[in-house]
């Protein structure tokens, strides 16, 4: 019952559509109908407003960061699941549908949960691909396929299959993304 609780509260938590709630109460717009029609902090930026796009960025952040540090330090057995769940609830929201955000705000949030130098691996090497591409997708897919790479070799080869997992849901949620990156459709994203 503990776990079916912590990961019901987790889904939901992560379930909170923040893009969708910020634009529609400050721009009065729905974020569906703009840019590519998702409901996360890089497609909130092409709203032209950047306030409400890194404020979705930071809730993103923070709607995963504290639930997961109270499993952390309570239930720290249930992590990895309250992790997935949280992403999955980002993803898939109840509220509107089941199509939510792309999951890399979520993501980064549970790498620095888990291990902050996690974290801060995906930082840099997306700052790194970005400043090379300018493409907000193709730093977020080769960022999140570090991770693996860098625990397995890195911190420990037995759990990586976790950030697998992840990485193999990131790569799902950004394929309109990929399409776009192989047919050179994909614009490039200002983050200042």
């Amino acid at each position: 019952m503990e776990l079916v609780l912590i990961l019901l509260i987790s889904y939901t938590m992560g379930s909170i559509p923040f893009g969708f709630l910020l634009t529609k109460i400050f721009l009065k717009k729905d974020i569906r109908e703009i840019g590519s029609g998702n409901i996360g902090a890089t497609n909130v930026l092409r709203t032209g407003n950047k306030l409400i796009g890194y404020t979705t960025l930071l809730l993103d952040f923070l709607k995963t960061i504290i639930p997961l540090l109270i499993i952390k330090f309570n239930f720290s057995e249930f992590m990895f699941l309250s992790a997935l769940s949280i992403f999955l609830g980002h993803v898939f929201p109840v509220w509107l549908k089941f199509k939510g955000g792309k999951g890399v705000a979520t993501y980064v949030g549970i790498l620095f949960c888990i291990n902050y130098i996690l974290g801060f691996v995906f930082i840099i090497s997306w700052f790194v691909v970005f400043l090379i591409s300018k493409y907000s997708s193709l730093s977020s897919l080769l960022s999140s396929l570090t991770i693996p790479i860098y625990y397995f070799f890195i911190i420990d080869n037995k759990n990586y299959y976790f950030f697998i997992i992840l990485f193999i849901l990131i790569f799902y949620t950004h394929r309109e993304n990929i399409k776009r990156l192989i047919n050179n459709t994909e614009s490039k994203t200002k983050i200042y």
